[in-house]
């Protein structure tokens, strides 16, 4: 990572369905690279794409102007299955740069934290507002710890700090280790 999330004022694309998997996020026949550049094209692409290859035209995705719509909406138990870190390069590849549901699982969070992406878990009320108004424009404030909806409301959300702070820092947790390398070597010296 190397830009710094402070803030980020999007409008919302929405995927409605419930437990959505990391095998559907990105399909496994796609995972045999350790590169993250180049994955977004195979994000949902099984959703985007026919056996053939060629866009479903009933596929949202695939007409999606990610420069305006970075916040992803997506039903309850987003990112379930197998913790495939693929997954968050994947979506963050495509070009969200958060993804916002009531219930996102764990390993999925941790793996945006690590990797750029905002996992944003609601309250039940605002994620069913955000599911029935596609396109919403919504800021998240990621220092605040806030989602505020086009209506004014404002709903926190939970973040664990080392995350938020590498977000905030515009590292991720290698960058972190790096730029205290003179610290670690210094107490290596002085241990050794």
């Amino acid at each position: 990572m190397s830009d710094k999330f402070t803030r980020l004022v999007t409008k919302t694309a929405v995927l409605p369905q419930q437990n959505i998997d990391t095998d559907q996020i990105i399909p496994a026949r796609y995972l045999t690279t350790t590169s993250r550049d180049g994955l977004g094209q195979y994000a949902f692409f099984d959703w985007r794409y026919d056996d053939e290859g060629a866009p479903k035209p009933d596929s949202q995705l695939n007409s999606l102007d990610t420069a305006t719509h970075q916040a992803l909406v997506a039903g309850r138990n987003f990112g379930c299955g197998s913790s495939r870190e693929h997954a968050p390069w994947a979506l963050a590849d495509y070009g969200f740069r958060a993804v916002i549901s009531s219930d996102i699982a764990d390993i999925f969070k941790s793996n945006a934290l690590k990797n750029g992406l905002l996992p944003v878990e609601t309250g039940a009320e605002a994620h069913q507002w955000l599911l029935d108004n596609p396109g919403a424009k919504i800021a998240i404030d990621v220092e605040a710890q806030e989602l505020r909806l086009p209506n004014g409301r404002a709903e926190p959300f939970a973040l664990e700090a080392f995350g938020r702070h590498c977000l905030l820092e515009g590292v991720d947790p290698m960058g972190f280790l790096l730029g205290r390398m003179d610290q670690i070597e210094a107490y290596e010296g002085a241990h050794s």
